[in-house]
């Protein structure tokens, strides 16, 4: 039971030193990027007639697949990104190589801001009018 209290404590002790630790410039740039990532994606969401993200993801079975993979398009590139320089930074500052810490860092700065701005920027897009434009057709005129 020790060996598992202290591989915790030490699993928390270096995931609290990144803060500080080299590197530490990329725990605001990556969940910037994936904010903007979102707002691109609930700017879509809200064109597309989409539900918000977490709500349909959580509400709607059919639909998550098909969420997930969206999802994945948009931040998966930023997810690996936060798994390589995690993994840069570990061999840098630690010399040694943990799977987990760097799955969940990616996790904390890609995905979650992602997760949680996409369905808030979908409906405050629909509250500022940014939603779906009915199509005309293509016998409209030009003034239509």
């Amino acid at each position: 039971m020790n060996a598992v209290l202290e591989t915790i404590e030490r699993a928390v002790d270096e995931l609290l030193g990144r803060a500080s630790g080299p590197m530490h410039l990329r725990l605001f740039l990556q969940p910037i990027v994936a904010s903007v990532l979102a707002v691109r994606a609930g700017l879509r969401d809200a064109r597309n007639g989409e539900p918000p993200f977490l709500w349909a993801f959580f509400t709607d079975r059919a639909s998550r697949h098909r969420l997930v993979k969206s999802a994945w398009k948009d931040i998966g590139t930023a997810f690996l990104v936060g798994v390589t320089v995690d993994a840069i930074y570990q061999a840098i500052e630690l010399r040694a190589f943990h799977l987990v810490q760097a799955l969940l860092v990616a996790v904390v700065l890609a995905v979650l801001p992602y997760s949680l701005l996409r369905g808030p920027v979908t409906r405050v897009a629909r509250l500022a009018g940014l939603d779906a434009v009915p199509d005309a057709g293509p016998d409209a005129g030009p003034n239509a």
